[in-house]
């Protein structure tokens, strides 16, 4: 079972969640990032996920006593991402490990994987899936153990990442395939994007009872400067539109009729959000 706490957003690292066979701490970063520590329960290995800085997470190790590292696990490219990739390996004597496909953009690479790959975290297996849309390299790291998925860009609170590199097909296929794990999935994306995503949602699917409620839910967070994520993925399938193009409320609203194909309103979806003032 995860037991997750709530963390004030922006200020101090915290544990956002424990279970049996993995702790997470979340590490603010940047204007909107959140850094990931995470530490296997029975072997005491410890990875960071996405360092977009060294800093905040030397800080919190140090004040820790607790300079040990063994990797940082990359979900892609992007510098808010891996801005801290090599002055962590510096310091820590910690193995980098990212994409295949993006070994030539990940600062510091020792281990590359792909779509299917796993590998040992302590006590722990890793399952590597390839989610490209946001880039054409994105990776996720799905932890079956503890039911933890760490998504970088992938999807966000009731949203997803734009898409720089890749397509709406490929997004709309990605996040399926994120979609076929357990409805008790802790889901840990990089940035804290909810309260925005919000507004949109609604605006696409304003009489999702869920969604409503939920949103009251952000916004009183985000008063008391609370953390959004982590997040439940069963809880994001019932409430974001990018993973409900099948919808009949968000089809009218996109103005799509019932005989177009999930991929073609998902890619509706993501263009009204690129362009929402809201």
């Amino acid at each position: 079972m995860v037991r997750t706490q709530a963390t004030q957003a922006r200020e101090e690292p915290s544990t956002c969640a424990e279970n049996d066979n993995m702790q997470v701490v979340q590490i603010p970063s940047l204007k909107d990032n959140y850094i990931y520590l995470i530490k296997d329960a029975e072997t005491g290995t410890t990875g960071i996920v996405d360092p977009a800085e060294a800093a905040p997470v030397l800080k919190y190790l140090t004040n820790q006593g607790e300079p040990k590292v063994d990797f940082i696990l990359n979900t892609h490219h992007h510098h808010d991402h891996v801005g801290g990739n090599e002055e962590l390996k510096r310091n820590l004597s910690c193995q980098i490990i990212g994409a295949e496909a993006d070994k030539h953009r990940i600062p510091g690479i020792d281990i590359t994987v792909r779509e299917g790959s796993t590998f040992a975290f302590g006590a722990q297996d890793v399952h590597v899936f390839e989610t490209p849309g946001h880039t054409s390299g994105h990776i996720c790291y799905w932890f079956p153990a503890s039911k933890s998925l760490f998504v970088g860009d992938t999807l966000f609170a009731l949203g997803c990442g734009r898409l720089f590199e890749g397509t709406a097909e490929q997004m709309w296929d990605s996040l399926n395939k994120l979609m076929r794990l357990p409805r008790d999935t802790m889901v840990y994306c990089a940035h804290e994007y909810t309260q925005a995503n919000s507004r949109f949602a609604v605006h696409v699917d304003g009489t999702n009872e869920a969604l409503l409620n939920r949103k009251k839910e952000i916004e009183a967070k985000r008063k008391n400067g609370i953390a959004t994520v982590p997040f439940l993925l069963g809880e994001d399938m019932d409430t974001n539109p990018f993973l409900r193009p099948f919808d009949t409320n968000i089809r009218v609203a996109m103005g799509m009729s019932k005989d177009q194909t999930d991929a073609k309103v998902f890619a509706a979806v993501r263009k009204s959000k690129d362009v929402f003032a809201g």
